[in-house]
């Protein structure tokens, strides 16, 4: 199993995200409900019901991108038809159900998308023409 898939970025440390609202690349998927800090088998259990009615989705700690903690929001690679078509969530969380889990979410093409950033304002005034 990919180990870094399963293990939170450096920058956000020991932050616990429970609560935190959850950003795909391409808009709003839910809030986290629960979080684990297991080193090599983090993951967050987000509830997806404002989105995907009643459902909700593991999703392993190294697809988070960046965290905002003012506004309390995690950013994510992975696109929301991405998440919607993961294995269905098992409370269990039995070991081929992360297995499972670890071959979806490992793919290049989740975990490189390009997070949504803010709009940036470019002042062209200060080009530093010579």
């Amino acid at each position: 199993m990919d180990n870094d898939l399963w293990t939170y970025p450096e920058t956000i440390g020991r932050l616990d995200v429970t609560g935190f609202k959850v950003e795909a690349a391409d808009g709003s998927i839910g809030k986290v409900d629960e979080s684990t800090n297991e080193a090599g088998a983090s993951y967050l259990i987000v509830d997806t019901r404002v989105w995907i009615f009643g459902k909700k989705v593991i999703l392993p700690a190294g697809l988070i991108q960046r965290v905002d903690r003012d506004q309390e929001k995690l950013y994510i690679a992975p696109t929301k038809d991405q998440i919607k078509d993961a294995p269905e969530f098992d409370d269990d969380a039995s070991e081929d159900y992360r297995s499972a889990v670890n071959d979806y979410y490992s793919a290049e093409e989740m975990r490189s998308a390009t997070p949504r950033q803010q709009p940036i304002a470019w002042n062209t005034a200060n080009r530093g023409h010579s």
